[in-house]
């Protein structure tokens, strides 16, 4: 059977997922991968074969999402083209994450999609919602990648199809300690920002990994570095708190090592908001911005040990592999 997977490359979560997803792709069947979007940072060993433009959100300075950066590097032309380039009809599945060149491929040639993301997680009914509704963030995830068949992955298995989490191995095997030290991930902030809001907690140390860090910096208790998956992963093992956006893999990953964890969604971005909602929901601390009027909750959340209890099984080849025979019958193809 020969299988497109779809990855999108904004941000690192759905290239750290595709860590565990792809080695077991290539032991059931002839995978080949594409990747989409220009804000990753992680190097991925194994063959990428289309390595597309797409559409990417570009992260800002000063806690969301910028739009006009956005929009000035989207090239709606280029992503035409490579949508009705793509040879989708020479699959015989596609697996889609969040990724929309393909899945929109797949919309004009009339092939089935099959979402194996977390977006597919945060629009089921059942997953918790914010209290402010954002009809135009719903829109965009509907509509960025669509598909015709959705699996998901959330911090809870809210329902039938929705899985815990995929934790890779290199999280799995490492030794957990605390060193003392709080790791700090908070892409849509910029340096100088993060140092004036950090520099209030004088008895913290920061190690903060920064998508704006050309050179390592230390400044008094706070250093901060460039993104390195090795030294992040690290830093998050042996600390005793994770400070970070409300994306999906790094808060799933904090609370599998049993870190205590506080997020704070970006602005003008829905999903993290949808994450946000269903973190709370079981007993995880969100603020809305690193603003003064935040820092009692900071403070409080450094000064307890609560940290939430977690049960993410490695469950990921039978998802796999329930998703390969189901789709594969339909088609009557040979798994």
């Amino acid at each position: 059977m020969k299988v497109l997977y779809a990855i999108q490359g904004t941000g690192n979560g759905h290239l750290s997922r595709s860590l565990e997803i792809v080695p077991l792709l290539q032991q059931k069947c002839d995978v080949d991968v594409l990747v989409s979007g220009i804000q990753g940072d992680l190097t991925l060993p194994f063959p990428v074969k289309y390595r597309l433009y797409g559409l990417s959100f570009i992260f800002g300075k000063k806690g969301g999402v910028d739009l006009w950066k956005t929009f000035y590097k989207s090239n709606l032309r280029k992503f035409v083209k490579e949508m009705k380039q793509l040879p989708v009809e020479d699959y015989d599945l596609v697996i889609n994450d969040f990724e929309p060149v393909s899945a929109w491929s797949c919309y004009l040639k009339n092939k089935p999609c099959i979402s194996l993301s977390h977006q597919a997680a945060v629009l089921s009914d059942a997953a918790p919602k914010p209290d402010h509704s954002d009809m135009v963030g719903q829109l965009i995830l509907k509509q960025y990648a669509p598909t015709t068949a959705q699996y998901g992955f959330h911090f809870k298995p809210f329902a039938p199809n929705i899985f815990t989490p995929v934790i890779r191995k290199q999280v799995r095997e490492q030794q957990i300690s605390n060193e003392g030290h709080y790791t700090v991930y908070l892409p849509a902030y910029d340096d100088a920002r993060l140092i004036q809001r950090l520099s209030y907690f004088k008895d913290v140390r920061w190690e903060v990994f920064s998508k704006h860090n050309k050179k390592p910096l230390k400044h008094k208790n706070i250093t901060i570095q460039k993104i390195d998956n090795e030294r992040f992963v690290k830093s998050m093992a042996t600390s005793a708190g994770v400070l970070c956006g409300a994306g999906f893999e790094t808060p799933a990953e904090a609370l599998f090592m049993q870190k205590k964890l506080l997020v704070v969604p970006m602005k003008t971005q829905y999903e993290q908001h949808l994450n946000a909602a269903a973190l709370q929901s079981i007993g995880v601390p969100v603020i809305k911005s690193l603003k003064p009027k935040h820092e009692e909750i900071i403070r409080n959340w450094l000064n307890n040990d609560q940290h939430i209890d977690v049960n993410y099984p490695d469950q990921t080849e039978q998802i796999i592999n329930f998703i390969l025979e189901k789709h594969s019958a339909s088609l009557n193809l040979q798994v």
